[in-house]
């Protein structure tokens, strides 16, 4: 494979190392349109799996799939005005189709609120009706001058949740609901531990009221937005006429929330845990949780070897294991480990001649904590037991290396600006600061350090005493989390 095999270092070239990742372990390919992308079998699999546990937490709660059409009326876009502005620089628009012009062009959706209110306004008439639980799993375009696969595409496949309810307690009460759903599942299923809190005005999703998000820390220091949950008030029904009759007979409007994440969730996937060999993925997420590699020399020994990593992989699918024997042939297992290390793969199983003699199963773990043996021989008989706790524990593993890391690349306590300055410069990282609540200060340190508020300190994040002083020098009124970001 010569040079082909060796990825960009991360320390060298982060941003290389990812794209070479994307590509080289097969979960991306080029589309023939600039800004579009391939999802391959691989990846697409990852964000299956992904779908599969977020989708079961949605229906837990009471959530319902559907499906809206892709298209909209531009007047329909153009009712809601903070809508419609927030999003007119990245919207696609069909002026021409079937051989004419069209009467009214149409918007290809970047999100889907003035494409499912107008319609579902009509299925709501009373208090009794409500509340109206939708899920979308779909795709957006968004016409991006700027991309990176998975990060940022001109299209991206992603789910989106879209409510109604009576009042603001009831709509505020599911947007924090639908937040922290995201937030066990980063962090229970991608081992991904983030912040979670509300956005300023300036970061807040077009036609909000309150935008709420989860922020993790990619392995260059970077801050990666991986969820947002919105509470929209009145604005979009007020918008779409989406009205009910109270329970004193009056009529008011919903209050509304929608919520999303995207294949970026692969982006910050590769880099949580990826490495200079190729990807790590948590075990609740790999296509192939175990790769069995058979060794042999001659064929005799092939027969053999192949029967027993058959009869292991039998074993294995069994107790659950998503588990394969790559039996390729012409393939040496040097260049056989190389290609399931790159993928990410959470363990592979070597079998050879002396490994069946001796009835037993060479394990190597992807991921290994330090102080821990990357290598073990283990019986046959204990391994259909001992595997699905294995890979449990490199689950969790994976979640405490991720969150060791952020801590240790957490700044708190800032309140000089050159300091704050020289700490963004010379470490990156999540740093804690107090701020003014002025968004002109907030613009001026955004435009001076390329970094951006990331969300306001809640009380989940209250952990120590927030500064006294703005990075401005005036008085500080609230602790935020800043940081360069995707």
């Amino acid at each position: 494979m010569g040079d082909d095999r060796k990825l960009t270092t991360q320390e060298e070239d982060f941003s290389a190392w990812y794209n070479e990742i994307v590509y080289k372990a097969e979960l991306a390919a080029h589309s023939q349109v600039r800004g579009c992308m391939v999802i391959r079998p691989y990846g697409f699999r990852i964000w299956e799996l992904m779908q599969g546990a977020l989708d079961s937490m949605f229906k837990e709660t009471g959530h319902q799939n559907a499906y809206f059409p892709m298209f909209l009326p531009q007047s329909a876009l153009d009712r809601e005005a903070q809508h419609v502005e927030g999003f007119a620089p990245e919207t696609a628009v069909v002026t021409r189709a079937g051989g004419a012009e069209l009467e009214e062009p149409l918007v290809v959706r970047p999100t889907s609120e003035a494409v499912i209110w107008p319609i579902a306004a009509d299925w709501i008439d009373s208090y009794r009706d409500l509340p109206v639980l939708l899920n979308q799993w779909t795709n957006v375009v968004r016409w991006e001058m700027r991309t990176r696969p998975f990060l940022r595409t001109t299209e991206f496949l992603w789910q989106e949740g879209h409510t109604a309810h009576v009042d603001e307690e009831d709509a505020r009460a599911e947007t924090l609901r639908m937040l922290g759903i995201y937030r066990t599942f980063m962090e229970d299923w991608m081992a991904m531990p983030v912040y979670t809190g509300r956005k300023t005005a300036a970061e807040r999703f077009a036609g909000a009221v309150d935008t709420f998000a989860c922020e993790a820390l990619m392995k260059d220091n970077k801050a990666l937005q991986a969820g947002t949950s919105h509470y929209l008030g009145e604005n979009f029904a007020r918008a779409f006429d989406v009205r009910f009759q109270t329970v004193e007979g009056e009529h008011a409007y919903v209050h509304n929330t929608s919520w999303g994440v995207s294949t970026r969730l692969i982006g910050g996937l590769i880099m949580t845990h990826g490495d200079d060999t190729g990807l790590i993925l948590p075990p609740r997420l790999a296509p192939i949780q175990a790769i069995i590699v058979p060794i042999w020399k001659n064929d005799e020994q092939q027969a053999a070897v192949l029967a027993v990593a058959r009869e292991v992989e039998a074993d294995l699918l069994e107790a659950g294991i998503r588990v394969r024997v790559d039996d390729r042939q012409g393939m040496n297992p040097g260049a056989k480990y190389y290609d399931w290390e790159r993928k990410g793969v959470p363990v592979r199983l070597e079998i050879g001649p002396r490994d069946v003699e001796a009835g037993s199963v060479m394990t190597v773990r992807r991921f290994t904590p330090e102080g821990q043996d990357r290598k073990r021989a283990v019986g046959r008989t204990e391994l259909v037991a001992e595997l699905p706790a294995q890979l449990e524990r490199m689950q969790q593993e994976l979640y405490v290396e991720a969150l060791q890391r952020r801590a240790a690349n957490t700044t708190t306590g800032i309140e000089d600006y050159e300091q704050f300055k020289d700490v963004v410069e010379q470490k990156g990282g999540f740093v804690f600061t107090g701020w003014c609540g002025d968004p002109v200060c907030e613009a001026r340190v955004k435009e001076e350090t390329k970094t951006t508020i990331r969300v306001i300190v809640g009380d989940d994040l209250a952990s120590h005493v927030p500064p006294a002083s703005c990075l401005c020098g005036d008085e500080s009124v609230m602790e935020v989390v800043r940081a360069r970001a995707y």
